[in-house]
């Protein structure tokens, strides 16, 4: 009988292209992985793991056994769903990645109140960003994701995958305090031509946003310093360097130096937490989805 911890280990390999990826998603080591694979291909008497170059394939025999392995995954994680639904309770281990600002505006609250009311409920945090997040999910490394898009730049869901939206966090300009545009009532597009923008990395959701939303209006904004971290973002701003576009949920506390004023159109992006439909029933899904929604609701916003 082929053992589920090796069929496990190959779905693995072949979802993540190496072993080094598929042990980082295992919480194993390489090795361990590694021994995995060279018990199931003596367990099948088929070789399953070539070299190629530096890396390594999938033989035809892996591919086969690796599209069985995800189908009696599959099974086994709805026989788990069946039981914890029986059970009736929110039980065991519940993997979550969230974006950085939701880690930090949201979760604490949630991961509160999820212990004060499942305390049999082992839940695991994990900082990622949202397309990251949601791949991770359909793959079944993270059990649920706190994701976010803005409406004009929407991220794509994967199919096998189940949404909810928990509302709509709204984003301010921030200026130096010195700044002739401080005091303004308001901001558009047009008024911070020329600026020098403090922004997040390139690929990130966000950055995308920026760069359509001044596109649209007929300018290329000056993308002067790319910040990950909203605290070095304020930093930069309190010594009267740059403007910056940021959201609320997560944003901090912000210095004296600096001034926040509403931009228009009003920017607004959406989070949401996304799940896999197969475990829609799950106690531990539904007790985390209504434990964010309300943490949402009650969450404190600078």
């Amino acid at each position: 009988m082929l053992d589920l911890g090796r069929l496990r280990a190959l779905h693995a390999v072949a979802l993540h292209g190496s072993v080094g990826a598929a042990a980082e998603a295992l919480g194993y080591t390489p090795s361990a992985v590694s021994q995995q694979i060279a018990k199931l291909e003596r367990e099948t008497r088929t070789t399953l793991l070539e070299r190629r170059g530096r890396g390594i394939a999938l033989t035809d025999a892996a591919r086969l056994l690796v599209d069985t392995a995800g189908r009696v995954l599959s099974l086994v994680e709805e026989a788990e769903v069946t039981l914890e639904e029986q059970r009736g309770a929110a039980v065991g281990e519940l993997r979550i990645g969230a974006f950085a600002t939701a880690a930090r505006g949201l979760l604490p609250a949630t991961l509160v109140t999820l212990a004060e009311r499942h305390p049999a409920l082992d839940v695991r945090l994990v900082e990622t960003d949202p397309p990251d997040a949601s791949a991770a999910v359909d793959r079944g490394d993270l059990d649920l994701a706190v994701t976010h898009d803005w409406v004009d730049t929407p991220l794509a869901v994967p199919g096998s995958s189940s949404r909810v939206e928990l509302g709509g966090d709204i984003a301010d300009v921030l200026l130096p305090a010195g700044h002739p545009l401080a005091d303004r009532a308001w901001i558009g597009p047009r008024d911070l031509a020329g600026e020098r923008w403090i922004c997040q990395p390139e690929g990130t959701i966000c950055h995308s946003w920026l760069v359509n939303t001044f596109r649209r209006a007929g300018m290329e904004p000056d993308l002067a310093y790319r910040i990950g971290e909203y605290e070095t973002q304020l930093a930069l701003l309190a010594r009267g360097i740059g403007v910056a576009l940021l959201p609320r949920l997560g944003r901090g506390t912000v210095p004296e130096a600096v001034r926040v004023v509403p931009f228009r159109p009003t920017p607004t992006r959406r989070l949401f937490a996304v799940w896999r439909t197969q475990a829609s029933r799950r106690p531990a899904i539904t007790a985390t989805v209504t434990a964010l929604r309300e943490c949402w609701e009650q969450r404190s916003t600078a």
